[in-house]
């Protein structure tokens, strides 16, 4: 009786799968419980952070008041099996194919990073030669004929 419901989200960790549905587990458990019961899947925390600069998106012009001028950074972070699942918090099921797509770009990412800092470099010493000349024209002004006292 009451508002018994409210209570019952909070008091519990939910576990969304692929396909939408959601699962309530109101005691403690560990990721490496739910992927042996859920086989070739990974469970992950998602967290969804927005950007305080672009929140006051009322009272432009036109604007409709939503969150559009707002910036979401969301945030997966795969669980390890002995980590627990805290209550109040949201987890997902993920397919091991998914995250095998998103470890191959990541490493493509961090491949073509190192690519365009290694370009970033060779292109810094092709100019550096270039300024050898500056370098020497500055010792010989240093040269004691040339001073002025």
């Amino acid at each position: 009786m009451g508002n018994c419901q409210a209570i019952d989200v909070v008091a519990a960790a939910i576990i969304q799968h692929p396909n939408g549905s959601l699962k309530k587990l109101y005691w403690p458990t560990t990721a490496g419980e739910v992927m042996r019961s859920h086989p070739g899947h990974h469970v992950a925390l998602v967290s969804f952070h927005i950007s305080g600069d672009v929140l006051n998106t009322k009272g432009d012009a036109g604007g409709d008041g939503g969150d559009t001028g707002s910036l979401r950074f969301i945030r997966v972070r795969l669980l390890k099996h002995n980590d627990l699942l805290l209550i109040g918090q949201v987890y997902r099921l993920v397919t091991s194919q998914e995250v095998a797509k998103a470890v191959q770009a990541r490493k493509q990412e961090r491949h073509m990073k190192a690519q365009a800092e290694l370009m970033k470099q060779q292109q810094h010493k092709q100019r550096r030669p270039q300024s050898a000349g500056v370098e020497g024209r500055d010792q010989v002004n240093k040269n004691p004929i040339f001073l002025v006292h």
